[in-house]
């Protein structure tokens, strides 16, 4: 309790005074982020309410292992920030140590301790080693490394009995390497399926077990020979891999197909399956990613559920939930089988970042950016008695939504009630676009819980996004679900960010070895199978119309949509530019435009990508912030303006979002950001604080369009109901053009226009994050504007271990 309260006195601080200035309205009874209680809410409005003591970790605790002797968990901290090596001491839950590894140097998943605990070994990812430490007195001591392939990126390991023999994931080569843990040699390495995560070996050494996370295999490998024996079919994206100490039986958590399954090492057979999904015909989302067992109990983190399930090995059913931090990752069962050590790699959620990401000097600010504030933290929690497991569960239950709480009121003719139900409206159009919080556009608004000191565009450079909010429906309580492009993308267009995306993008974003694959590897695909895994694919498989407008796709002129979206790339506009700053989001709405008024006919959904209020920074020649932001903010108000004085309008909503907030600060939650919604049905001018989040826009489209929901986030997601009206106003909207110019560019004098000009702007979010949004804001306030201090920031990894963790 002491840790809980600790972190809730943090969050309750942050939330009552982070800024210094008055705010339009108090903050909303309900939003994201840590409660003063020491619970939180995610993003998507699930309560977060963890058993047990809780101790603050590194950012992203991705995995862990127990030494032999059960006195130690080492953790693997795996964020964007400074990554890091924790110890922990299992019998208190106190971080005794912590070594830290700033970019490039880096740390990976991979754990495993020699069999007398006097050797730790960890995989480095990017930078292709594996990490080797000695142990003495809970202290650990880096050695020598193991140095490999370049390009293996090493991820899970496991160990033969002796320790003589190391096996490696190697998630980037496709691979399984062994290594002579004596000497460092590579003894040689066998080709498995696309990206593999872990190994799991055998009681006799004989048989490793690859999970190929990339794909829906596992490998069965042949270690005296070093060959692929057999290829088993589990589900899509397998993980964790546990051997069962009594009967030898290898179980795999599949991660995005919702189930554990067994195999008998005996025949490579798939002997049984445990479903993990919370409700029957549940859709994906439980996300089960780490496994422990004690007797004929596995216990199982759900990172999606924020739970671990316990599973009655017996009889393959799952007896109870446990609740846990935001997004578990593995669970550990002690030496003394009393308690449940479980990593949550984002522990509490973020809350405001009024100083960031936007620092006043060349020092970033990590905790004030929502892709590093996040720090994890670890539950310590008591093995549970039936009772106690019975009220956890329906706690988890609670948390979730799996108890069918009503959906607060409002017009149901106009938002259905279930996908098919009539309404009238027809058409919808779905706008993302790039990067901006609530506060920064908002936040002098006039109306709705905004924070004027942050703002930054106001009704010069965004008179219509501003306009559209005053007019129709101001949504002041609307998060975005992913903390950066790379997660928010995969929430936009398919409802979840799953396990690979969630460990693969900090470390592209942070430099250390990996690219940003979310367009190009199917492995991202949230759900049972890829290629049917976002909203279009749905809509394919109804047969309903839908037309892109540069979403998923790239490239010159004409435009090309990505490999792994095959489906949608038969309703692309090719002349839609896509992916490339260098064209104006006016100029793609001349392209949206001339086919808009050549068409006789509008499918029932549209999707449109206006990214350039990304902005290019201050880079030297390009358009100021304001400048591409005015263009981004008037291509919107022309694509509105000519929906509402078209035939369509009376049957039509037009959705718009962000797909992520990480370019900005806000006094609620870093992930809180820009959402309207504009339909002659919700032309009322009001403010809608319900909690919202990009799921619950997916939700309500989806209602509309008539399909039902992709995973269990917009499943149990609040559908934006209460933002319509059963009246409608069908007024047209007539465009603003913004008084900043369009043409104005950054000259060499311009803030950091040097660092600028030298960032990659061809894709979203290739340009370094913390320095183009120091250059957007001394762009917009003037080189020596001061900004608002960070307050009530989480502590870092470090700065827990020097409290000695609790």
């Amino acid at each position: 309790m002491r840790t809980r309260w600790r972190l809730a006195t943090a969050a309750g601080i942050a939330l009552t005074a982070v800024t210094g200035v008055a705010v339009a309205n108090v903050v909303p009874a309900r939003h994201a982020g840590p409660q003063p209680d020491g619970t939180a809410n995610t993003t998507y409005g699930w309560r977060v309410t963890p058993a047990g003591d809780q101790t603050k970790l590194g950012e992203k605790p991705f995995g862990s292992a127990l030494s032999p002797d059960g006195k130690y968990l080492a953790i693997s901290n795996d964020g964007t920030r400074t990554q890091s090596l924790s110890l922990v001491e299992a019998a208190t839950g106190k971080v005794v140590q912590n070594l830290p590894y700033v970019s490039p140097e880096a740390l990976f998943i991979g754990l495993a301790w020699s069999p007398d605990g006097s050797k730790l070994y960890a995989a480095a990812g990017g930078n292709d080693k594996i990490r080797v430490y000695t142990q003495a007195n809970g202290l650990l001591t880096e050695t020598a490394p193991i140095t490999l392939p370049k390009g293996t990126f090493p991820a899970g390991l496991t160990l033969n009995a002796d320790g003589s023999k190391l096996y490696v994931a190697g998630n980037g080569a496709a691979a399984m390497s062994a290594i002579d843990t004596a000497t460092g040699k590579v003894l040689g390495k066998v080709a498995t399926g696309a990206n593999p995560f872990t190994v799991g070996l055998t009681a006799d050494g004989k048989t490793a077990y690859v999970s190929n996370w990339g794909t829906n295999t596992v490998s069965a490998v042949d270690t005296a020979t070093l060959t692929v024996r057999k290829t088993l079919t589990v589900g899509s994206h397998p993980t964790a891999i546990l051997r069962n100490p009594a009967t030898g039986e290898m179980l795999v958590a599949v991660t995005d197909a919702d189930k554990v399954i067994g195999i008998d090492p005996a025949t490579d057979a798939i002997t049984r399956t445990m479903e993990l999904a919370p409700y029957r015909h549940a859709p994906v989302g439980s996300s089960p990613q780490g496994l422990a067992i004690d007797g004929t109990t596995l216990y199982v983190a759900n990172a999606g559920n924020n739970d671990v399930a316990v599973v009655n090995l017996a009889n393959n059913h799952v007896t109870g939930l446990i609740p846990t931090g935001w997004y578990p990752t593995t669970v550990t069962v002690t030496k003394d089988k009393r308690r449940l050590l479980v990593t949550n790699a984002k522990g509490l959620g973020a809350g405001p970042n009024p100083g960031g990401p936007q620092p006043t000097n060349p020092v970033v600010d990590y905790s004030q950016y929502v892709g590093s504030m996040i720090m994890g933290t670890l539950s310590d929690i008591a093995v549970p008695a039936r009772d106690e497991l019975a009220h956890y569960t329906a706690r988890v239950r609670e948390n979730d939504g799996f108890t069918g709480a009503p959906h607060p009121n409002g017009p149901a003719n106009v938002v259905p009630v279930r996908p098919g139900d009539a309404s009238p409206i027809k058409h919808v159009i779905y706008v993302v676009k790039e990067n901006r919080t609530y506060d920064q556009v908002f936040g002098s608004l006039g109306k709705g819980d905004g924070d004027p000191s942050l703002n930054l565009f106001g009704d010069d450079s965004a008179p219509n996004q501003r306009q559209l909010a005053r007019q129709f429906v101001t949504l002041d309580n609307f998060y975005a679900d992913g903390a950066v492009s790379s997660d928010g993308w995969e929430w936009a267009t398919g409802s979840e960010s799953n396990a690979y995306n969630e460990h693969l993008w900090p470390v592209a974003y942070s430099g250390r070895g990996r690219g940003d694959d979310v367009y190009t590897n199917q492995a991202t695909d949230p759900g049972k199978l890829t290629g049917d895994s976002r909203i279009w694919d749905r809509l394919d498989d109804a047969g309903i119309s839908y037309r892109n407008y540069g979403m998923w796709a790239g490239g010159p002129l004409p435009a090309k949509v990505f490999a792994t979206e095959p489906r949608l790339a038969a309703h692309t506009d090719p002349d839609y530019a896509a992916q490339s700053g260098d064209i104006r989001d006016n100029s793609r709405a001349d392209e949206w435009l001339k086919e808009f008024k050549a068409s006789d006919t509008l499918p029932t959904m549209q999707f449109v990508r206006l990214a350039n209020d990304h902005t290019f920074g201050t880079s030297v020649g390009k358009p100021t912030p304001k400048a591409a932001v005015a263009d981004n903010d008037q291509a919107l108000g022309r694509i509105v303006d000519a929906v509402s004085h078209s035939k369509y309008w009376k049957d039509t909503a037009i959705f718009v979002t962000e797909d992520d907030a990480q370019n900005g600060p806000d006094h609620v939650d870093a992930h809180r950001t820009v959402a309207l919604v504009i339909s002659p049905y919700t032309q009322t001018g009001k403010v809608d604080s319900t909690m919202y989040s990009t799921v619950s826009m997916m939700r309500t489209m989806e209602l509309i369009a008539g399909i039902g929901p992709l995973t269990q986030f917009d499943a149990g997601a609040t559908p934006m109901t209460a933002s319509f009206t059963g009246k409608p106003d069908f007024t047209p909207y007539d465009a603003r053009t913004p008084s900043q110019s369009l043409d104005e560019k950054n000259t060499a004098s311009a803030p950091l226009a040097a660092e600028s000009s030298k960032m990659d702007f061809s894709q979203a979010d290739k340009a370094p994050e913390q320095q183009l949004n120091e250059a957007i804001w001394k762009s917009v306030k003037g080189a020596d504007s001061p900004m608002p201090a960070p307050r009530g920031a989480p502590a870092s990894g470090a700065e827990a271990a020097e409290e000695g963790g609790r």
